[in-house]
């Protein structure tokens, strides 16, 4: 069947738009429904970020878990690497993160983890959709196997030990400058607390959330206040998180900005050296950088490409073993340490080479030299563009025009209504030329649609 409510990371959309009490309600019923398996209590535990929007979809979800029988653990706002940890160290039978990862805060969404700390096959999504669409009220609890709800207390703490943990125990922060940018978000207090206990100099920006700033000109999607913190202070490095902190984007002490195919370079690099890999190659997206895949080819590493989304990446890391792989926007998986993206985590790892190498960021984080790389984004209300046939011959053409050392990715937007162009090569005019030229089709083809 089709996806009607799950797309690329849950289901993310307008609060009060698509992401209504009633609908949090009825998946917190389908999904504990999907889970209920034997005779024991069965428990899920709850995560949320800072948006105001958490409350209402929270007490939806409760009410809809208790009615089929589970009892809920709350975990309030924790990042979302916390959420897939507890759900495994709690022994819960389900994970829920309440968040819209990066977006403003007037969105959120609902992700979703297994037993495992992993989040949902295709499969698990599907049936959790057919239940929505379900009537579900003769499959509720009996009035004396309703579920209940209790609030965990110690859920920071937890976190901020296991994020230390993954580091060696010698290894000690002291003498870094650091500014910590939490995007107003879940890990406003975390990330700050663990960077601080492992003896670093702390500047914490985008730590007050009020229900509506989380992401608001500060996180990995908004660095230019970190890199303002980053040259004011003098700070040895700069690290953003963004709203839920499953990912994460670095700013050396020049104030340049660092993505996250640098950064899976450098752990790459320093894990192949110490024998950590285990295999000869990482896991990112059709998104990532060629200066990446031939930096890798150099060392000796592949670059094993999957379609984008985080969990497209880690499926893959799973069916073939690797244990470090990620996305360019700053989703860093290190299987070894976590189920899911870690941005705190991840910066800890980047930190431990910065601290033994004793060497600028600046000349840690650059690896490589990225290829010219042009993404543009073209909005449209509905239909299938890209079956049209011209946007089919502009494509074709583009691509011949980027040759053997180009590349060209379109592809719809899994979380909103627009295709994304993205071309590379290393001659940014050609690559520009090419991304413009399919753009120009597409945009004529929704046009025409509209008018009609």
């Amino acid at each position: 069947m089709g996806r009607k409510f799950f797309g690329t990371d849950g289901i993310r959309g307008k609060a009060n738009g698509l992401i209504t009490p009633e609908l949090a309600m009825k998946v917190g019923q389908a999904t504990g429904l999907a889970f209920v398996r034997g005779n024991h209590r069965h428990r899920v535990v709850i995560g949320k970020d800072t948006r105001l929007s958490g409350y209402m979809i929270e007490y939806a979800l409760v009410s809809g878990f208790t009615s089929v029988g589970m009892d809920v653990l709350l975990l309030g706002p924790v990042p979302t690497p916390a959420v897939a940890m507890l759900t495994r160290s709690m022994r819960a039978d389900l994970g829920v993160m309440i968040s819209a990862s990066h977006n403003p805060f007037a969105d959120n969404g609902i992700k979703l983890f297994g037993p495992d700390g992993y989040k949902l096959s295709d499969e698990l999504e599907c049936e959790i959709e057919t239940l929505l669409e379900a009537d579900l009220g003769p499959r509720l609890a009996a009035s004396r196997d309703l579920g209940r709800a209790k609030r965990v207390d110690d859920v920071r703490a937890r976190y901020v030990e296991f994020a230390k943990r993954t580091l060696p125990r010698n290894l000690s922060l002291e003498g870094l400058r650091i500014v910590i940018d939490c995007a107003n978000g879940a890990g406003y207090k975390a990330a700050p607390e663990a960077l601080w206990e492992l003896g670093a100099e702390v500047f914490a920006i985008g730590v007050e959330p009020d229900g509506f700033n989380i992401n608001h000109e500060v996180g990995s999607t908004a660095p230019a206040r970190l890199i303002e913190k980053v040259l004011e202070v003098r700070a040895d490095i700069g690290i953003a998180l963004d709203g839920d902190a499953d990912r994460v984007l670095v700013v050396d002490e020049r104030g340049q900005l660092v993505d996250g195919d640098q950064l899976m370079s450098v752990i790459a690099e320093s894990w192949h050296q110490d024998g950590l890999l285990s295999k000869p190659g990482i896991v990112a997206t059709i998104m990532s950088n060629l200066g990446l895949e031939r930096h890798l080819e150099g060392l000796g590493l592949s670059l094993i490409r999957t379609a984008v989304g985080d969990r497209y990446v880690l499926e893959r890391m799973r069916e073939d073993g690797y244990n470090v792989g990620g996305e360019q926007s700053g989703h860093i998986i290190l299987s070894d340490y976590a189920t899911t993206g870690d941005g705190l985590v991840a910066a800890l790892q980047l930190l431990a080479v910065v601290k033994r190498q004793e060497r600028p960021v600046s000349e840690i984080c650059h690896r490589f030299d990225p290829y010219p790389q042009i993404l543009k984004n073209v909005r449209f209300s509905g239909g299938r563009p890209l079956d049209d046939e011209k946007v089919k011959a502009a494509i074709k053409a583009a691509e011949a025009s980027l040759g053997k050392e180009g590349r060209l990715v379109i592809r719809p937007s899994g979380t909103e209504p627009l295709i994304r162009v993205m071309g590379e090569a290393n001659d940014h005019d050609k690559v520009e030329k090419a991304v413009d030229m399919v753009c120009d089709a597409l945009k004529r083809v929704t046009a025409a649609a509209a008018a009609e």
